[in-house]
């Protein structure tokens, strides 16, 4: 009964940008830690960055990533954000989001995933 639904990705040329949204819905009582995967073609799904219910943010260790990627999140709206600046071909995969949900004050934290979002970069 919870739903994570990613929006926002697309075709965009090298040096573009763009900002990808997840929106957490169904049976929450509240939300941990939310982050953002990616798995490029032929790839394994990899972490790109998470954030904390206080907005504690943690990179994956790559100076390119922590340079042009951006995670927030709006707890009222329980959505987290990737903001992703000067965007090169070697970003193109498909994002996933997921987050720690607990669906009531009994139940214990579970990990779901979205369905992803395809980011394409090419000119």
């Amino acid at each position: 009964q919870v739903q994570l639904v990613e929006s926002g990705g697309g075709l965009v040329q090298p040096g573009g940008s763009l900002r990808l949204s997840c929106a957490a819905s169904g049976s929450i009582y509240s939300i941990n830690t939310m982050g953002w995967y990616r798995q490029a073609p032929g790839k394994e799904r990899e972490l790109v960055a998470t954030i904390s219910s206080i907005g504690t943010t943690n990179y994956v260790d790559s100076d390119s990533v922590k340079v042009r990627f951006t995670i927030s999140r709006v707890n009222a709206k329980n959505t987290v954000y990737l903001q992703i600046n000067s965007l090169k071909p070697e970003d193109t995969a498909v994002y996933y989001c997921n987050a720690e949900i607990r669906s009531n004050r009994w139940s214990n934290f579970r990990t779901y995933w979205g369905q992803g979002t395809q980011v394409t970069v090419s000119s």
